[in-house]
């Protein structure tokens, strides 16, 4: 299945879910769970605590399709949105009162901001993951990248450089347990 969701496949998708169609929500599962429950696992860091979340997320999708709106961005990261909301909000739940309010923020936004690049690297196109992939768990430099991708220098050093620089947003966005406006309900996106 196609990492890129197409728009008129977001559209449709929503529009199968406020008719009620249970296979949508199947569908849609087996396109997201997997990302939905790495989110939840990358800021719990909890197998048993990120099933509950993917749970909750397809609960709350199913629920509540019009929460949708497809000019506001991809269904993808809508729901990524749901998910990481979601577990920011269990994790701030979790931790209160095992630390000082500066430590709690702190482990927060560490997790939001491993959970962002591991949506980021899964969300970016193939050639620029497979570039970076070489770079980071083969230890590979441009020159090596290029010739294990069969590929110039240049598109190398760029390929690399626009996936680091792609990867660089997940600690400059904000403080990510506020979602865009109408994605997801008030509990997945404000501070508690």
């Amino acid at each position: 299945m196609p990492k890129d969701v197409p728009p008129r496949w977001d559209r449709r998708m929503q529009q199968r879910l406020a008719r009620g169609e249970a296979a949508a929500l199947g569908e849609l599962y087996d396109r997201f769970a997997s990302l939905v429950h790495s989110l939840a696992h990358r800021v719990l860091g909890d197998e048993k605590a990120a099933d509950r979340i993917t749970r909750e997320v397809f609960g709350y999708i199913w629920e509540n399709p019009d929460a949708y709106d497809p000019k506001e961005g991809s269904m993808r990261s809508w729901v990524a949105g749901i998910a990481q909301s979601q577990a920011v909000a269990r994790l701030r739940q979790a931790e209160r009162g095992r630390g000082s309010h500066e430590e709690l923020e702190q482990k927060v936004r560490s997790a939001s901001a491993a959970a962002r690049a591991d949506f980021i690297v899964t969300s970016m196109p193939a050639p620029l993951r497979a570039a970076l992939e070489l770079a980071y768990f083969k230890r590979r430099d441009y020159r090596q990248a290029a010739a294990d991708l069969r590929i110039s220098e240049d598109e190398a050093r760029r390929r690399l450089r626009l996936g680091l620089q792609l990867l660089s947003t997940a600690n400059t966005l904000p403080l990510e347990d506020t979602t865009p406006p109408g994605y997801g309900p008030r509990s997945y996106g404000t501070r508690r």
